[in-house]
């Protein structure tokens, strides 16, 4: 099977006024899980030194998109911003870049790394990533074909199956808990497969090693298409959560609040962009895949595929758009949901608190 390499990058440089160098990443033992780093200048710059730099840490996914097409269509430039993007192996290992002073802002998905730097003080949200919302697909749940045929057809009949899935203290980790709760079983009943990437879930499902799993759309098209697995349920069905939020560094809030807010001119500007573009029905209730469209997705699939052509990213990417708030807003009373559970699961400290997670100026009506 052809996987989609979103997790497996490689590492360069990229420096101002010179071409892109490859060299060997320095970043080992300071972020364990980070096993490689692509840095992307996403403005085209011909004066940098009149634009003021800054570093985003994230993830080469889907939810990141209204970040890319931002950054395609020149909307930070437009800011007087040097716009760099380091991608991260995993969400936890873009976290945990931005806490150690690696980069001034992350856009990347919640987990128990990212909440407990955000409780220790080191990082703090301040908009929204994409989310779960009813009506859009999002994240799945597949079987294997085995798995299928005796008898594991609906997100009820997970209890008491192994399910593989990207990390523990996960937002899939989270949402399997929903699951169960949403279904009356005992989450603890699932025996939870923890692996280190996307690529190893998915392998697991090919090779049978686990009942089911729960996946990004990008991952799932390609192996319901090649028949080797069997859709059981979006996690949109049942429940609505945000996936993530764009962090900002403690010291960045400090020092550079005005870079911060010319960052949320331009990244609203994308979010707006992507859900008008990307999110949009037909009167058969099938997302509309129109020039409006395909022109976002094409800007989008030369950050997630690069070297890939838009004659194939382009159905991928529109069809594997997550929802997303027009204006990235935080929604302060979902985090406190999760934030709740990540402490009642033992996977953050006890004594967190979701207002001291998120910049209050940055929250929606404020």
């Amino acid at each position: 099977m052809r996987h989609y390499r979103v997790g497996a990058l490689e590492c360069r440089l990229a420096v101002s006024g010179e071409s892109e160098r490859r060299r060997k990443c320095q970043s080992a033992g300071m972020i364990r899980r980070l096993t490689s780093a692509l840095i992307l200048i996403a403005s085209l710059v011909t004066s940098a030194t009149a634009q003021e730099r800054v570093i985003v840490a994230t993830t080469r996914d889907m939810s990141n998109a209204a970040l890319f097409l931002a950054a395609a269509r020149g909307y930070f430039k437009d800011e007087g911003l040097q716009l760099e993007m380091r991608a991260y192996p995993d969400a936890p290992a873009a976290a945990e870049a931005l806490g150690l002073g690696a980069a001034d802002l992350a856009l990347t998905a919640f987990s128990a790394t990212a909440f407990s730097l955000a409780a220790s003080g080191k990082i703090k949200a301040i908009a929204a990533q994409v989310r779960e919302w009813r009506g859009y697909e999002g994240n799945q749940v597949i079987a294997t074909p085995d798995a299928y045929r005796r008898g594991l057809h609906s997100l009820r009949d997970l209890a008491g199956k192994s399910v593989a899935l990207n990390g523990l203290g996960s937002v899939f980790h989270y949402e399997l808990a929903q699951i169960a709760q949403h279904n009356g079983f005992k989450f603890d009943s699932q025996s939870l497969k923890a692996l280190p990437s996307f690529d190893a879930v998915a392998q697991a499902v090919i090779d049978g090693k686990v009942d089911a799993a729960i996946l990004p759309p990008l991952y799932v098209q390609e192996l319901l298409s090649s028949g080797q697995a069997r859709p059981i349920g979006w996690f949109s069905e049942l429940g609505e959560h945000q996936l993530g939020a764009l962090f900002a560094s403690a010291k960045t809030l400090a020092n550079r609040r005005d870079m911060v807010k010319k960052f949320l001119i331009a990244y609203r500007r994308g979010a707006a962009d992507y859900v008008t573009a990307l999110l949009r029905h037909d009167s058969y209730g099938k997302r509309r895949i129109d020039a409006k469209a395909r022109d976002a997705a094409a800007a989008i699939g030369l950050y997630l595929f690069p070297g890939r052509g838009p004659n194939s990213t382009i159905p991928v990417v529109s069809s594997g758009a997550y929802y997303m708030d027009a204006e990235a807003r935080l929604d302060l009373a979902d985090i406190e949901r999760q934030v709740a559970w990540f402490k009642a699961h033992g996977l953050i400290a006890p004594n967190a608190d979701a207002h001291t997670m998120v910049d209050m100026d940055y929250v929606a009506g404020r």
